[in-house]
């Protein structure tokens, strides 16, 4: 088994991506993160290049306490004409303190007589001058051969006598960048074995940007032609279209060419790291992404899910397990049978077949209206529920108003009012085709719900206020309720999303809302579709409430534990 070295770049080059950016606290969080899934090298970032970077160094050397990562700086050779001694960003590496570094070079002659403005001679001679001064300086150096592959294809000798340089000078690997991200695996494949052929006795890398979407395969055909040091980033973050992302390079290496990368100990923490870091990053990874998505094992069409069951590896080509991810049945109007009685077993529900092609039925129907309950995993429980003959009796609605109120400052209030708060009379003649039109407004919103409550017959009133109408109606809801589910107070709304499904329609169109409500420790999320904004809002408000309130009860009865004090005791007969 082939030992292949990964150094994660995210830190560095994936912050080059547009619309990432990272604190140096966030930058810590990521770089232990990266130590816990083992990975071999972690690209801190830039020394000198910004304030940030600077600190990052200064901070990890007292904080960060890595246990299977190398913490390696990036910086570039010397300049043209300059001693390696006098050269700040050099000097810079070595003030890091990392015991590892990586320097990038020009290998393309086109950058080397258009961008530096240098002879070629002199640019071979800045690699190896600097590889040397670093090495002298006792660290381990990788060397990034900037445009290695456009080089190669425009002016061969030129790029192989690069490497020669920073050979010689004693560095560790000798990394090629497909800096443009323009090639493709064939011509990576054909190149990187020239090279290895010539430099068998050093280290052969690989840096590859995903301009053509190839990234990864370009990764894994250098592997397969003789590199062991993989450049990337977790995620594929990076300029432009992205690095190679990590979470396919590595599991492609360990579980399709039996490489050694991370260890197996360390594939299985792969889907957290890769969630983990995109929180950070605040950039949420694709569902569809392989491996690490949440949709890389999840199973939709009715025969892909039923021959899932009966043989997982015909549609499954790795266990989910070993990167620490999860196969999931996907319930649409695409299902099946088997689908929603599997789909019932997670959920603790024995559906007979009768009733399992009435689910099927409904759902089919329903999506039709609009409705997409892979998305809303809570009302489909709770469609399931009431399939088999389960009706809430949490609370009953008996109506429910909302009125929304818009008026400006009222010019009847005195002098003394005004000035208390902070109005004048020259307000009146603002300008309501601006935005200071919102000066001296007021917007309310107040929603009144008659509603049963339980075993009380009484008919509950409650109105309330809101900064719009669904929480208006949420807080009213609640205030008529709470006093019968103590457990009320610990359901959250966390995300409220519409969208418009018939779009020719203009303002009259049919609206889908998802609301994600969560308890403290999960999270689900419900639907509601409706002409009326209001009403499609309100179906996913009941739902996600009744389900955290029977999802309470269920559970208290479990543990044999009994549910008074919710104004009434609940029976197994609830469920």
């Amino acid at each position: 088994m082939d030992k292949i070295e990964v150094l994660d770049t995210t830190l560095r080059d994936g912050t080059q991506q547009e619309g990432l950016s990272l604190g140096v606290n966030d930058k810590l969080r990521v770089a232990e993160q990266l130590d816990w899934l083992g990975v071999t090298y972690i690209e801190g970032g830039w020394p000198g290049a910004n304030p940030k970077d600077d600190e990052f160094f200064a901070r990890a050397k007292k904080e960060l306490n890595l246990t299977t990562a190398k913490l390696v700086a990036f910086g570039s050779t010397r300049k043209a004409g300059i001693n390696p001694a006098d050269d700040q960003n050099l000097l810079k590496l070595i003030a890091s303190g990392t015991e590892v570094v990586c320097i990038v070079g020009k290998a393309w002659d086109l950058h080397v007589t258009q961008a530096l403005r240098t002879t070629l001679d002199e640019a071979i001679a800045m690699v190896r001058d600097s590889v040397a001064f670093l090495r002298d300086n006792n660290r381990t150096v990788l060397f990034d051969a900037e445009h290695f592959f456009d080089g190669f294809k425009a002016n061969p000798e030129f790029s192989l006598n690069v490497l020669k340089a920073a050979e010689e000078a004693g560095a560790k690997a000798l990394v090629l960048c497909d800096t443009n991200g323009g090639c493709l695996p064939h011509d990576v494949s054909r190149i990187v074995a020239q090279v290895v052929q010539r430099h068998g006795g050093t280290q052969i890398g690989v840096h590859c940007h995903n301009d053509t979407g190839c990234a990864v395969a370009n990764t894994i055909v250098a592997v397969m032609s003789g590199v062991t040091h993989v450049q990337g980033c977790i995620n594929g973050y990076g300029e432009r279209t992205g690095n190679a992302d990590l979470c396919a390079v590595i599991p492609n290496l360990s579980l399709k060419l039996n490489m050694e990368t991370i260890g197996d100990d360390h594939l299985v923490r792969l889907t957290q790291a890769a969630h983990y870091i995109a929180e950070i990053a605040n950039i949420g990874i694709k569902s569809q992404q392989p491996y690490v998505g949440s949709a890389a094992f999840a199973h939709k069409g009715g025969l892909h899910t039923s021959g899932t069951v009966r043989l997982k590896e015909a549609y499954e080509h790795v266990s989910p397990a070993t990167v620490g991810n999860a196969d999931r049945f996907v319930v649409s109007e695409l299902a099946g049978r088997s689908t929603i009685s599997l789909k019932a077993q997670e959920l603790g529900l024995d559906l007979d077949t009768q009733v399992a092609q009435k689910v099927l039925d409904t759902l089919k129907h329903l999506e039709h209206e609009g409705y997409h309950f892979e998305a809303a995993d809570g009302s489909l429980e709770l469609l399931m529920r009431r399939s088999t003959g389960w009706e809430q009796d949490f609370f009953r609605l008996e109506s429910f108003k909302v009125t929304t109120d818009w008026s400006t400052t009222d010019w009847s209030t005195t002098d003394q009012e005004k000035s208390d708060k902070g109005q004048s009379d020259s307000a009146k003649d603002q300008d309501l085709t601006s935005p200071s039109w919102l000066y001296g407004s007021k917007l309310t919103t107040k929603a009144t719900v008659k509603v049963y409550v339980g075993g009380i017959k009484e008919c509950i009133v409650a109105t309330a206020e809101g900064n719009g109408p669904v929480n208006a109606l949420d807080t009213a809801l609640r205030k008529a309720i709470s006093s019968q589910f103590e457990h009320l107070s610990d359901l959250r709304l966390v995300d409220y999303r519409v969208r418009v499904l018939d779009t020719h329609a203009g303002t009259a169109a049919v609206t889908r809302v998802l609301i994600d409500t969560t308890d403290g420790s999960r999270t689900w999320s419900t639907i509601g579709v409706s002409p009326n904004i209001i009403q499609a809002s309100w179906e996913a408000l009941v739902d996600s409430i009744v389900l955290g309130l029977l999802r309470h009860i269920n559970e208290r009865q479990n543990t044999d534990e009994t549910t008074t004090g919710a104004g009434w005791t609940s029976t197994a007969d609830r469920r």
